[in-house]
């Protein structure tokens, strides 16, 4: 059975009943700040507050049935709000245009969204980090282009990923502070029937900030660097799963993802056990990367503003925001649960009998005042010797009267040998944790 995970607390602000309760609040808000003012009088807010109330289910469903008529959703909002509210529904938008609303409580429910999945991702790096720290020394083969490179530790991959989670945290955190803008400005943003101590008011009790210089909406180069950064973060947690793809392939068997008691992998074939959450994770990943190209199509409105961007955002905040929360978790719960196989991972060390050591042998041999080039070309030749007869590296390196020539049996010996290779792991460990260290 495929884990499931709750993020509703996530999507639950992208509903529409959630949206028009944040419109309210706004309004609401600038209700607030009129009555200081003394533009409307006192204790107006409290009562448009006991007649409204909350709004509920109920109450979108009549929004969007007078939506039908209006073809317009703020317009049917601010119907359904007099109806509540009566005679002092007509303190509420003053001086405002729909976007004054809509973006600044599309910005405070992103900032909301965005805290939550701030918290995932700290967790996930927290996981990623304890199991660095746990594999931190046990050896495996290092792989470029698929092919046999040389040793590093699972640790070190797992701190390679745990430090492309925390600059991910730091890009999410960044689109945080950037999102957190709202407007009260006006139509076309120009203050021209509200005044900015009203925004200032506003979007301080939001915990916002204004930007001052807007059109009729926030501009979406803003919104298009929030989505970008979530697409890093997808893309990354992509990569992740995509290791633990590679590694449970049944040639390596190095790592494995949990396997619940009574889970099947295959209708056919019992004996199957699937990377289906890592798969998962790369399948929702491809949608949230999709999305970049729609946010930065929302950049470009016409003029002071058009409606282009509306659909767009409808759709796809939901959908990145909720699929970013659970890809998260199920990466975090992945790692978490890995079956990790260290002698599985020296058994495919040992398969090219050595020739990992390779460069440790040239560079010993340029020690010794060879040119590299000569230096290479004897080692290649050695090495592609042992490959192709399946001979333990060592060993025909030993046996060379060339090797023999340069090299004595103990400086031999020095190359081969793990605990020179892995010298800085710990300063590689120590260097990362430094730079989050507070």
């Amino acid at each position: 059975m495929v884990e499931r995970y709750d993020v509703r607390e996530v999507s639950s602000l992208f509903t529409e009943t959630a949206r028009f309760n944040e419109f309210l609040e706004i309004e609401l808000l600038v209700c607030e700040a009129y009555e200081r003012s003394g533009k409307i009088p006192s204790g107006t807010t409290l009562k448009l507050r006991e007649l409204i109330g909350r709004l509920t289910d109920e109450d979108v469903k009549k929004i969007n049935e007078i939506e039908k008529t209006t073809k317009h959703d703020i317009i049917a909002f601010l119907t359904l709000i007099e109806q509540k509210a009566g005679d002092l529904s007509r303190y509420i938008h003053l001086g405002l245009t729909s976007y004054d609303v809509v973006d600044t409580a599309l910005s405070s429910l992103m900032v909301k969204a965005l805290g939550i999945i701030i918290s995932d991702l700290r967790k996930l790096a927290d996981v990623l980090m304890q199991k660095a720290d746990e594999f931190k020394y046990t050896p495996m083969i290092g792989r470029s282009h698929g092919i046999h490179a040389e040793p590093i530790t699972f640790g070190h991959k797992l701190i390679n990923f745990y430090d492309e989670t925390m600059r991910n945290l730091a890009r999410l955190e960044r689109a945080r502070e950037n999102i957190a803008v709202g407007k009260i400005s006006g139509a076309v943003g120009i203050y021209g029937n509200v005044d900015p101590d009203v925004e200032n008011y506003v979007l301080n009790k939001l915990n916002l900030r204004p930007l001052f210089a807007t059109t009729q909406v926030i501009p979406r180069d803003i919104h298009a660097e929030l989505i970008l950064s979530l697409a890093i973060n997808a893309a990354s947690l992509e990569k992740f799963a995509t290791e633990i793809r590679h590694l449970q392939r049944t040639e390596l068997r190095e790592v494995f993802e949990f396997f619940t008691k009574g889970q099947k992998g295959s209708s056919a074939m019992p004996h199957k056990k699937n990377p289906i959450l890592s798969e998962n994770v790369c399948g929702l990943a491809r949608i949230i990367k999709s999305y970049t190209v729609a946010a930065l199509e929302n950049i470009p409105l016409w003029h002071e503003r058009d409606i282009s961007h509306s659909s767009v955002e409808r759709i796809m905040l939901s959908d990145v925001f909720t699929l970013s929360s659970f890809t998260i978790r199920r990466t975090t719960q992945i790692f978490e649960k890995m079956i990790v196989l260290p002698e599985n991972m020296q058994k495919n060390l040992d398969i090219t009998k050595g020739l990992y050591f390779s460069e440790s042998l040239l560079l010993k041999i340029v020690e010794k005042g060879y040119l590299r080039q000569k230096a290479y070309e004897l080692v290649q030749k050695l090495a592609l010797h042992a490959f192709e007869n399946d001979l333990d590296f060592k060993s025909v390196v030993k046996e060379s009267d060339e090797i023999k020539a340069i090299l004595s049996e103990k400086e031999i010996e020095s190359v081969f040998n793990f605990d020179h290779h892995f010298r800085n792991i710990n300063f590689i460990f120590e260097s990362v944790k430094n730079k989050y260290r507070t």
